[in-house]
């Protein structure tokens, strides 16, 4: 521009730099923005604010909500801990329990066979008495029988029917003393 007067003045038509145009528009955009600069710097620094105030209220809240993530995960570990050792503490009670119950039903089985061989020995105890009380009948009968035919062959009359009388009497009384 300064060349631009510097050839109006040595062509001589020296016109002064306020007439001229361009000047006016220099003179109009310097009070342009004198007088809107203000203004036009407020908008911008309260724009540039407000978008700052945004943008650490969103840095607060993820910083809030990272936090809450990690107390969130820390809360979940200490329960998943809780619950590992609940459920070892339950396998552990469990395993004592069927150790128990184990126990238990090793030594009811054996005192159910204990039974059964006292009942099973108590059978066969009475089994052999009453086997040895059909054969004392039996063999009772069969002396009686043994005894009638005998004296019915060697004795004879009244004396041989009291002799079988008395004999069958004492019979019974002499088999219980052997």
């Amino acid at each position: 521009m300064i060349e631009a007067f510097a050839a109006e003045a040595a062509a001589g038509q020296a016109e002064p730099f306020y007439a001229t145009a361009d000047f006016w528009v220099l003179v109009a955009f310097v009070l342009f923005f004198a007088l809107t600069g203000r203004v036009i710097y407020r908008v911008i620094t309260v724009a540039l604010d407000d978008r700052s105030d945004r943008i650490r209220q969103q840095l607060d809240e993820a910083e809030r909500l990272a936090t809450e993530a990690q107390e969130m995960l820390a809360g979940a570990e200490r329960r998943q801990r809780e619950a590992e050792a609940e459920a070892e503490e339950v396998i552990y009670r469990a395993r004592q329990e069927a150790e128990r119950i184990s126990e238990r039903a090793a030594a009811d089985l054996e005192n159910a066979l204990k039974r059964r061989e006292q009942l099973a020995m108590e059978r066969l105890a009475f089994a052999e008495q009453t086997a040895l009380a059909e054969v004392r009948a039996r063999a009772v009968d069969l002396a009686i029988e043994a005894t009638r035919r005998y004296l019915e062959t060697q004795a004879e009359g009244k004396r041989a029917d009291a002799l079988i009388d008395a004999t069958i009497k004492d019979l019974p009384n002499t088999l219980k003393m052997h």
